[in-house]
């Protein structure tokens, strides 16, 4: 077991080293445009494009690595807090009979992601997680397969000749919390798994449904979750907006190998030249992206929120249930209680 993490002890993410693929099967120089949100643009990297928007895009996310390796003219649409309606009204414009090639990750935002992992977050006698997941979980089911439906055909319209790749979200969990500011029980963290699982089926249907590929990361991130000895994806991180993301290795050792292949033809591998060409192009990146601020600001970024224990929320729902706030043990010990009524009252 990994020992529990004080946000305070968070360091920054070491510089990681990634490049190309060889024989890739797209020409130099192919048109490439990646739609979406957080996790196409690179939040969780730590290192964004100067380009005046709060889009938190990367020279290190993974379709910047992608274009790195096989010399593609990268467009970096994708923006942190996109949803499909965000995609449809702000970064389709990007697109055009000459473009070669697309890659998109939305979803998660309209499922409400950060607010249900805020939710989720709080010890379980202040919490409502499983309302929060229930709620998400029909959002997935009922509404978002009209929602992307319309999307991709726009796509397809949009951009008639190029190959699209529709690519899912990783499981963020694997049954531990070791972060001591969270209260994820190891029962909630199987069904925000679970939810996971149903994004990425209802993303996966709809892509086949537009005659578009899919790329699923679940199983490249298998033991690479929260909390296990090898991240790719943050916990508790500082900034908190850091939180949940994929880091630097789940971009270039998780993303970038599932979606290249279905992509390119071919599977990139990182190396560090491929890094260094990704890092170079950062400022033409930046520039290209400045042209787009109008679209951009039209964006809000969906941000976890840590668990306030100061807030008159908390303190209300702790005198509710006879917790002191001054004491973790008391605090920790309520949590494990009501986890168990829950359980109980879900089976």
């Amino acid at each position: 077991m990994r020992p529990v993490r004080t946000l305070a002890t968070l360091t920054a993410l070491t510089g990681l080293t990634l490049t190309p693929a060889i024989g890739s099967a797209s020409a130099p120089g192919d048109s490439y445009v990646a739609l979406g949100d957080s996790y196409s643009s690179g939040t969780g990297t730590k290192d964004y494009l100067d380009d005046g928007s709060t889009c938190q895009r990367s020279a290190l996310a993974y379709p910047s690595l992608i274009a790195a390796a096989d010399g593609s003219d990268l467009n970096l649409r994708a923006c942190s807090g996109a949803t499909t309606a965000d995609v449809t009204n702000s970064q389709l414009s990007a697109l055009g009979d000459d473009t070669d090639r697309v890659s998109i990750s939305v979803g998660g935002n309209d499922a409400g992601f950060a607010d249900v992992l805020t939710e989720c977050a709080k010890p379980a006698w202040a919490s409502s997680c499983d309302t929060a997941i229930d709620g998400a979980e029909t959002t997935i089911a009922s509404t978002l397969p009209g929602r992307l439906d319309s999307l991709y055909a726009e796509i397809r319209a949009k951009a008639p000749n190029a190959t699209v790749v529709v690519v899912g979200y990783p499981r963020i969990f694997m049954g531990e919390d070791c972060n001591a500011l969270t209260w994820f029980s190891p029962e909630e963290q199987t069904r925000l798994n679970a939810t996971a699982d149903l994004l990425n089926s209802t993303l996966e249907s709809a892509a086949s449904r537009a005659g578009f590929s899919f790329a699923d990361p679940t199983s490249a991130f298998t033991g690479h979750a929260v909390c296990d000895d090898t991240e790719w994806i943050n916990g508790l991180a500082n900034p908190v907006g850091e939180s949940y993301h994929p880091n630097r290795a789940g971009h270039r050792d998780g993303y970038t190998p599932v979606v290249s292949s279905p992509l390119t033809g071919a599977r990139a591998d990182v190396t560090p030249a491929t890094t260094d060409r990704a890092e170079a192009s950062a400022a033409e990146q930046a520039e290209r992206q400045r042209g787009y601020a109008t679209e951009d600001r039209t964006i809000t970024p969906k941000t976890v929120r840590l668990p306030d224990l100061d807030s008159p929320e908390m303190k209300a729902a702790a005198q509710r249930a006879g917790v002191d706030l001054d004491s973790r043990a008391s605090i920790d010990a309520a949590d494990r209680v009501w986890t168990k009524r829950q359980v109980a009252a879900r089976r």
